[in-house]
């Protein structure tokens, strides 16, 4: 179900950018309460993972270091367990995943996997159904 991906800018601090078109489901974990848990957040996590940095995270997914801040503290502020350790001071790399906030990834993607392979068949129908996108802008337009 994944494929080509775009990027844009969603509740949940996705990175902004409408160059790359998106394939297949995308999940938002709603906990009834008005907090959430969504892809956006996820990559931000992901990628503070990779980077091992908030600004070189955000630098990255293309968002605001203020906005990437402010994601990464609203995830923190949702769970009892903290999500990151970040590290006054150490230059360049000052913020890691704790466990749980690895286990949060793992979780979520788990989410994810299962849903696509469970609605597989009826998206590929979906797809299969589509109007080719030359004639689509012909009839529309």
């Amino acid at each position: 179900m994944a494929g080509k991906r775009t990027t844009t800018t969603d509740s949940d601090g996705g990175p902004a950018s409408a160059a790359r078109p998106r394939d297949g489901l995308f999940i938002r974990v709603y906990f009834g309460d008005g907090r959430h848990l969504g892809p956006g957040m996820i990559e931000l996590l992901e990628a503070i993972r990779r980077e091992r940095s908030i600004l070189s995270a955000a630098r990255h997914l293309g968002m605001s270091y203020r906005r990437a801040w402010l994601l990464v503290d609203e995830i923190g502020r949702n769970f009892r367990q903290p999500v990151v350790e970040t590290h006054p001071g150490r230059r360049g790399h000052g913020t890691d995943l704790t466990p749980f906030g690895e286990r949060l990834i793992a979780l979520y993607r788990d989410i994810e996997a299962q849903s696509a392979a469970a609605s597989r068949d009826a998206v590929d129908e979906l797809r299969a159904a589509l109007a080719p996108q030359d004639q689509e802008a012909g009839r529309h337009g």
